[in-house]
């Protein structure tokens, strides 16, 4: 079944942190996920307050278990280094629903 990894970034060095997200693009291709936000384009606040620093990210995944595949992988967490101290993230991986 489909899952989603919902990322919400607060991104204090863009710079920096755009080296990450494209070394971070890659891997998530290697491992079968793909973009379906990438927190780049226009964005409007309807309710609640959302800092003018947090990106949101949703990337699609054709399984849970490959999600975490990626996130676990030691890939990723040379990766993962790039961003340490140039963004504050929460991750949240969501199981989609079945095809009706």
């Amino acid at each position: 079944m489909t899952a989603y990894m919902v990322i919400l970034a607060e991104i204090s060095d863009p710079a920096a942190f755009r080296c990450y997200a494209l070394k971070a693009a890659e891997l998530i291709t290697e491992y079968g996920g793909e973009y379906i936000v990438r927190g780049m384009g226009a964005s409007e606040c309807l309710e609640g307050e959302w800092p003018d620093a947090t990106r949101l990210v949703i990337s699609k995944w054709p399984s849970m278990a490959k999600a975490r595949a990626f996130w676990q992988s030691e890939a990723y967490a040379e990766i993962r280094k790039l961003r340490q101290g140039n963004a504050t993230v929460r991750v949240r991986l969501i199981e989609g629903i079945e095809d009706l």
